[in-house]
């Protein structure tokens, strides 16, 4: 592949839900270009762009892929994205590095969840619209188009109208050069016609509009457009070659990604009128070619034979291969080897880069997602980009036992690759909880775990950290006394126990007149320290109580620091079994962002869940609802959610404080860890 000049260079991200055809409509157009002798297709895996075993299985798009479409003497970076909910962070690495967005649509489930938050969350990104599936039951693109300008914008003007639908669907009317484009489908073969008569009053009402949004992109055109006098057609293309640049109207195109219908005309739209580099809004009022080198990463891919693979944008400068460049992130130099323009997962050098470019590294030392790279002498950090946190919470353990290690240096290197990942060690319920988008999610990453580095792993619910206390104030005695030839063992405590509110766990001791040696204070705190981690309820660890040594006895010889260690464990046990022990759970500070339609809803779901709503209050167009609920309840939430707003709300949570567990909910959990406890011992 040759290195392409900065205004040789478009950058474009293909968005949208999941099943509008974005796959396609890469393949479609690495085709058009000559690369590709045959066109692939989704249903039967060998697409460029979905090349993973897990996209290939499950016929849907996981990661971000770079597909370079060399055409009219342009260079399109198309970068593919997921259109699922749970992979949504990947949309979010590519929107960073693209000029502009190519945002999906199916012609007959016209405006879908998905492509509604990609273009609700990135305003000033500039956007095309592409209505797919013209082809299909049911196609109906004027229906799509209302319902793309009331969701929307009224900035959204048609370039294209299609010629028939569904069977009947053969072409499309070019509103610029008013001319009918018929194709052949399967193809791609275009002949030129005049535009059927049936159709000229839409046309010249649509025409109309995209004078007026032409005329709105430049004053001059504005100012003759008010005065009355016709654009002519090489003013219309500027026209709406600025509108398109600057992002201030959607035009919307349509076709067939499946049968090669109307990509090509999309594809000289993109060429001729999408954004060059130099408009990008991370670099505007830059001369980006002459500017010191700047890249950011937005992606990583681990490999276990081929190491890590950076994928980045130069922002401005060149890159040379065999070079060192500067990580402003991490303040550390790296070599570069070899400069890769990938292609789906295939792979070409090039000697050099410039501006505006994407392209992949191999073997950087300290490089990851989001990370800046530069020069020393201008080592400006490039904001980080935003990734969306994980909300579903799962624990994980091996399969086999001996794979411990294993699965840590595995996760170790799928984060390295996916920013949204968290792993956490819970130190109270021992178990290893990773945190992902979804349950989808989830299923990737074990299939990636056995697949990858060969660690076959469970994920079951996690256990909730849970803890113990008690309500009243006893007094106990606890007494250790064991002769077994020569010295024995002798401890004699009497301690009192009550509620502490202010703290986890606090001791004091008021023995008089030497009834425990000084010296053995120390035991008895160590061996009421050691009790709180095992409560008598159901062995969750023991918080919020104090204990006061205020008497007990010892033996001259028999004594030892272990006698009244054991002595202080015989009365803490003895004690939380007689001061009203309790079970406390983890109560959750859960923020819930949805549209208004759903309040009642939610406010219901978060009711079943002993939740407490605490407010309401408007974020932009949506609500947000701030309750506190148990952690308990809350472990499959993001399920919950996205089934209750069709995808349309995200929540946030983090812990507050313990409350004590309802009798009805405490005799259950105390009954499953018995039983737990019971098959352990077997």
């Amino acid at each position: 592949m040759k290195v392409y000049p900065t205004n040789g260079i478009r950058n474009i991200a293909l968005v949208g839900h999941g099943g509008t055809g974005k796959t396609s409509l890469a393949e479609v157009m690495i085709y058009n270009t000559g690369a590709l002798k045959r066109l692939g297709k989704v249903d039967d895996g060998n697409t460029v762009a979905d090349f993973l075993p897990e996209e290939i299985k499950k016929k849907i798009t996981i990661s971000t892929a770079v597909i370079p479409c060399e055409y009219r003497d342009c260079k399109i970076n198309v970068l593919d994205t997921p259109g699922y909910a749970d992979f949504y962070f990947e949309v979010c690495g590519a929107l960073r590095v693209v000029d502009s967005m190519l945002l999906m649509f199916s012609a007959t489930a016209g405006v879908e969840v998905q492509t509604q938050i990609v273009w609700e969350e990135n305003p000033d990104i500039p956007k095309i619209a592409f209505v797919n599936k013209m082809d299909r039951e049911n196609a109906d693109f004027y229906k799509v188009l209302t319902q793309i300008k009331s969701t929307f914008t009224d900035n959204v003007v048609p370039l294209q109208l299609p010629i028939g639908a569904e069977d009947s669907f053969k072409g499309v009317v070019d509103l610029i050069k008013m001319k009918a484009y018929i194709f052949e489908p399967g193809t791609g073969k275009m002949t030129i016609e005049e535009i059927p008569a049936d159709m000229m009053d839409d046309v010249e009402m649509y025409k109309m509009e995209l004078v007026e949004a032409a005329a709105e992109a430049n004053d001059e055109l504005l100012s003759k457009y008010l005065d009355g006098e016709e654009l002519s057609d090489a003013e219309l293309i500027a026209g709406v070659k600025e509108a398109a640049a600057s992002g201030s109207t959607v035009f919307v195109f349509c076709g067939s990604t499946l049968k090669n219908m109307a990509v090509q005309p999309l594809m000289d739209f993109i060429v001729e009128c999408s954004p060059t580099p130099e408009r990008n809004l991370m670099v505007k009022g830059k001369d980006i070619e002459k500017a010191p080198f700047s890249a950011q990463v937005f992606k990583t891919i681990a490999d276990p034979y081929i190491g890590r693979l950076t994928m980045f944008r130069i922002f401005t400068g060149k890159m040379k291969a065999d070079s060192v460049i500067y990580n402003a992130s991490k303040e550390k130099d790296e070599k570069i080897s070899q400069l890769l323009v990938m292609t789906g997962k295939e792979q070409a050098s090039v000697p050099e880069l410039n501006a505006g470019d994407i392209a992949a590294v191999a073997k950087l030392a300290v490089t990851s997602t989001s990370d800046s790279l530069t020069t020393k002498a201008n080592s400006t950090v490039i904001e980080a980009i935003e990734f969306p946190q994980p909300t579903l919470s799962m624990a994980i353990e091996p399969k086999s036992k001996g794979d411990e290690d294993k699965l840590s240096g595995a996760l170790q290197r799928l984060m390295e690759e996916d920013p949204t990942i968290t792993i956490e060690k819970n130190s109270e319920t021992h178990q290893t909880i990773m945190r992902t988008m979804g349950d989808t999610h989830m299923d990737i990453i074990t299939d990636k775990l056995a697949r990858k580095f060969g660690v076959d792993v469970l994920a079951k619910e996690m256990r909730i950290p849970y803890r113990e206390t008690i309500r009243t104030m006893v007094q106990v005695e606890g007494k250790h006394k064991k002769q077994s030839g020569g010295h024995g063992q002798f401890g004699h405590v009497w301690i009192k126990f009550e509620p502490n509110t202010e703290e986890k766990f606090a001791f004091e001791d008021k023995v008089f007149g030497g009834a425990v040696p000084r010296n053995y204070f120390p035991a008895v705190e160590k061996g009421l320290l050691e009790a709180l981690d095992e409560g008598v309820l159901a062995g969750y660890p023991v918080t919020s109580i104090k204990a006061t040594l205020y008497d007990g006895s010892y033996h001259s010889v028999d004594s030892s620091e272990m006698a009244f260690k054991m002595a202080a464990k015989l009365a803490f046990k003895k004690g939380m079994e007689t001061a009203k022990p309790v079970l406390l759970e983890p109560i959750v500070n859960v923020e819930v962002e949805i549209p208004e339609a759903y309040m009642g809803d939610i406010i219901g779901d978060l009711n079943t869940k002993r939740g407490r709503v605490m407010g309401m209050e408007p974020a932009g167009k949506k609500q947000v609802v701030k309750a506190q609920v148990p952690l308990s309840e809350m472990s499959r939430y993001t399920i919950d959610l996205k089934s209750i707003t069709q995808g349309r709300g995200k929540f946030r949570m983090e812990m507050d404080h313990y409350e004590e567990v309802p009798a009805l909910d405490a005799d259950k959990i105390i009954a499953k860890a018995k039983k737990e406890k019971e098959e352990k011992e077997k």
